[in-house]
């Protein structure tokens, strides 16, 4: 049971505030803002913290901190799924999940809040069961950030970059499209020694679905017939793969959405989904298999010639892809020691 769910921007300003039970002072969204903006230097305030007994859960979702406050002791677990679910949402209903959408939105944001917590009790967090019961039209709002990772990640938001509400399946003047996106999203996490070659990788992925389908129709979607899942052993490797392991696409485990049908997986690597309505991790994925990474990083150390108590730091980024394509949206951060 929660006493208090609230949405701060950037800046700690109250976007929404929701107070349940009426036992937690009507600050606490200021107190929570200002422990976590002054946590400690260098290090980011846990996801779940106390204050004079009051258990504050947050998370952050495009640059918003979904908060929630309790004097009752919580699963967090359970919380902070709660909480993700509400960004997803809101997401999933207003376009877009950012500080232009939820105050533009706050009347719908409210009013989804009102039917997925009761009394601080979680009701429904199904954006396709929540669309009965929901009376305001969205106001659309155009996406200018890298977005809030949705299903996926925590960071990125699709090549996609769709915009648009869950509420477009139920139009009747005619202005309906129903359309599905399919994006699959990535992070390569990587080490590199100090020649730039590749010591060891793994790919965290994910096929996300978009889906604003009126009427839930039933869709299948086939995944490539050389798909290898956990370390099979050479008779497997030989019946899927047709040139050797650099032709078969390896992983080490997956896990699919609850709506997957995986009746015809094994034989036919095919998915057969009802998908809901909205933005969903159809399937989720991990691979420690060898790989080409799309960069290459070269390090360098050499003595300052202005100075003989000083070195020079050169990092050098070498993309490993052909002309014909380019990467957008690349930030290089080098973490360095506290002074």
């Amino acid at each position: 049971m929660i006493s208090q769910f609230f949405i701060l921007s950037p800046r700690g300003d109250t976007i929404i505030l929701r107070d349940y039970l009426g036992n937690i002072p009507k600050d606490s969204t200021e107190t929570f803002f200002r422990k976590v903006r002054f946590w400690g230097t260098g290090t980011d305030a846990p996801p779940v913290f106390q204050i004079e007994g009051v258990s504050y859960l947050h998370v952050k979702e495009a640059g918003l901190l979904l908060a929630a406050a309790t004097r009752e002791n919580v699963s967090p677990a359970v919380v902070l799924e709660l909480l993700k679910r509400i960004g997803g949402i809101i997401k999933d209903y207003c376009g877009v999940l950012s500080e232009e959408a939820v105050r533009k939105n706050c009347v719908l944001v409210y009013e989804l809040l009102d039917e997925i917590i009761d009394y601080g009790h979680p009701q429904s967090s199904s954006s396709e069961a929540l669309k009965e019961f929901v009376l305001n039209q969205p106001i659309l709002v155009k996406s200018h950030a890298r977005g809030s990772g949705g299903a996926a990640f925590s960071n990125g938001r699709g090549p996609t970059g769709v915009v648009k509400s869950v509420l477009d399946t139920t139009r009747t003047d005619g202005g309906r499209r129903d359309e599905i996106f399919v994006d699959i999203v990535e992070r390569l996490t990587a080490t590199f020694n100090s020649s730039g070659y590749l010591q060891s990788s793994q790919i965290d992925g994910a096929i996300v679905v978009k889906s604003y389908l009126a009427g839930n129709p039933a869709i299948r979607l086939a995944l490539n017939d050389d798909l290898l899942i956990g370390r099979q052993d050479s008779a497997a490797r030989g019946a899927w793969g047709s040139g050797g392991t650099l032709d078969l696409v390896q992983l080490d485990d997956c896990n699919f959405h609850e709506s997957v049908s995986l009746d015809r997986f094994e034989a036919e690597r095919m998915l057969q989904l009802v998908p809901p309505d909205g933005e969903f991790a159809l399937m989720q994925y991990r691979s420690t298999y060898d790989s080409k990474p799309p960069f290459r990083v070269y390090i360098d150390l050499e003595d300052d010639p202005a100075s003989p108590n000083k070195v020079l730091l050169i990092i050098k980024l070498r993309a490993e892809y052909g002309s014909d394509k380019s990467a957008s949206a690349l930030e290089g951060v080098v973490p360095m020691p506290p002074a």
